[in-house]
């Protein structure tokens, strides 16, 4: 490890507790990864509704983030059996005898702060100090699964829903579905409000008619 190598801030691991505090001393690794990834992605589903010549695509909901990267681990000069470093990443898979699960963790790297657990390591061993097979030089392939508490969660954004019971005037061109998916953000729903005006055919709608959307349970 050279002289700069040893001046840059390390990234670290820090497991957690079940209060998200400091839990033992952080993971050090011994070379900063080159590159990292973070992917985020959402989940739809599309709902068939008959009249119609394309589903209709809502919002279900937010994905985890994912940070994955590599990292290298070298000990040929000091001879030392590498995995005694690799094995302090690996050990994060194990279950906490406290919170019989993975343990939490934050992988810490400059202003790069991420609240995950370790979801997949995949380990290479690619140099041996002698016959007896002992590695000095390992790369691992790590991967981070996003971890927030529904307290978290609903801190970070105002959530807001159909929590009362609403009338709407039927209009030229209004369907359940419609109606629905305006109120619900999901045209699925629409049996809810057939239901309590009921409705036995959710194609003929009367304009003008008033109906009842109830809130959502």
């Amino acid at each position: 490890m050279d002289v700069a190598e040893s001046k840059r801030v390390k990234a670290e691991i820090q497991p957690l507790d079940n209060r998200g505090n400091p839990k033992g001393d952080p993971v050090k690794v011994l070379f900063n990864p080159a590159e990292y990834f973070i992917e985020k992605n959402n989940q739809f589903q599309q709902t068939l509704l008959p009249g119609l010549s394309a589903p209709v695509t809502h919002f279900i909901g937010g994905n985890a983030s994912s940070l994955t990267m590599e990292l290298f681990f070298d000990t040929y000069e000091t001879g030392e059996d590498v995995r005694d470093y690799t094995r302090k990443i690996t050990d994060l898979l194990e279950i906490d005898s406290d919170l019989h699960a993975p343990p939490v963790c934050q992988f810490r790297w400059g202003r790069l702060e991420f609240k995950a657990v370790l979801e997949r390591v995949t380990q290479r061993f690619s140099m041996f100090r002698d016959e007896q097979g002992i590695p000095v030089r390992a790369t691992l392939n790590v991967s981070f699964k996003e971890y927030k508490t529904i307290t978290e969660q609903f801190q970070e954004k105002p959530r807001f829903s159909s929590d009362r019971t609403k009338h709407r005037v039927i209009s030229q061109g209004d369907s359940l579905w419609l109606i629905a998916d305006r109120e619900y953000d999901d045209p699925a729903l629409w049996r809810r409000i057939a239901r309590v005006n009921n409705i036995q055919n959710p194609r003929i709608l009367q304009v003008g008619k008033e109906i009842i959307v109830p809130p959502l349970e």
